[in-house]
């Protein structure tokens, strides 16, 4: 269920991206209607369907960030930007190449990368008058996709934070980062792990081309991982019940290495096997709690944590929200 929700897109979305044409006072039932969709969209649509809509707004107005920087980002650009990092050696690298091409593209938003204690985070500034959240989560959805493709595994986000004011579709902001996700902040940014900046750069022009054909869609949802030992620890703790699962060391054996080379690797891979388990129960949390009608305090049970208040802290770290609070304000989000 969950990975299937993943590749669902809010129709609070839809609208806002359709604002780019109403702006322009272009209609939006036409191009609608062109893509199978009703006048409004009132429904989830998938990642396919919202990524075709995209490209049909990109071509309508010839800004592939739905007018909503200091200049249009023409036609082209974002394959042009994946052109430019594809050579990086590594993610940081491709980071700073990446934040420099959109510098000179968009102008405004302007994008640093800040390394931290532990963390790395993208800070996007204003020129002017903040910005609505869609238009960041959109900058951060073209940065995020195509580093995440170009090492071959998703990289979890630890922290959104947005400088505008909450707006009434903030539980789906929520549910699509699966991360803290704070409002009216003094900037707006992603932070991430710095570990993964170490990462080197994967993929060819062959795979590129690949990638391209995909694309937006394939930069909407949760990356896959391609392969590698994190993806090998993940399948292993989705076989199996949280409240079951084994301790690092007797993994380590059932996957026959040593706990240090199994630490080791991970860590190669940017990941840790605390890390792992966090985003699985975060998904399994999310999952129980939109499409199931359990109790707080049994969802907690399942997902392994000897007390309520354990998983309590842990969903607010992810989401910043109450189970409770996150359960109410998406339930009645999606029945608007």
């Amino acid at each position: 269920m969950v990975d299937a929700d993943r590749r669902m897109i809010s129709p609070s979305f839809v609208e806002e991206a359709l604002d780019c044409l109403r702006r322009q006072g272009k209609e939006t039932a036409p191009l609608l209607a062109s893509l199978g969709l009703p006048p409004v969209v009132d429904r989830p649509i998938s990642a396919e369907t919202y990524g075709a809509l995209w490209l049909a707004i990109a071509a309508a107005v010839d800004d592939e960030f739905f007018g909503m920087g200091g200049r249009p980002m023409r036609r082209g650009s974002f394959t042009l930007l994946c052109h430019c990092v594809l050579h990086a050696e590594t993610l940081e690298q491709a980071l700073r190449r990446a934040l420099r091409f959109l510098d000179v593209v968009l102008e405004d938003p302007s994008g640093e990368l800040v390394i931290g204690d532990g963390l790395a985070e993208i800070v996007l500034r204003d020129k002017g008058e903040t910005r609505s959240a869609f238009a960041y989560r959109t900058y951060w959805i073209l940065l995020h996709g195509i580093t995440c493709w170009l090492v071959g595994r998703r990289i979890p986000i630890r922290r959104v934070d947005f400088r505008c004011a909450e707006p009434p579709q903030g539980a789906d902001y929520r549910l699509f980062f699966g991360a803290p996700v704070q409002f009216s902040q003094p900037v707006s940014r992603l932070a991430f792990d710095r570990a993964v900046l170490k990462l080197p750069i994967v993929r060819t022009e062959q795979a590129l081309k690949q990638f391209l054909r995909g694309a937006p869609a394939n930069i909407l949802v949760r990356y896959r991982y391609d392969a590698g030992v994190a993806a090998s620890v993940r399948k292993r703790l989705r076989q199996t019940s949280p409240s079951g699962w084994s301790g690092f060391a007797e993994l380590a054996a059932q996957m026959r290495m040593s706990p240090s080379t199994l630490r080791h690797r991970l860590q190669g891979e940017g990941q840790s096997y605390a890390g792992i388990k966090d985003e699985i129960r975060r998904d399994l949390a999310m999952e129980m709690l939109l499409h199931g009608d359990s109790g707080v305090g049994e969802i907690a049970a399942q997902l392994g944590y000897s007390e309520p208040s354990a998983f309590h802290r842990a969903f607010r770290k992810w989401t910043s929200k109450s189970p409770s609070a996150f359960r109410r304000e998406t339930v009645a989000a999606a029945g608007e």
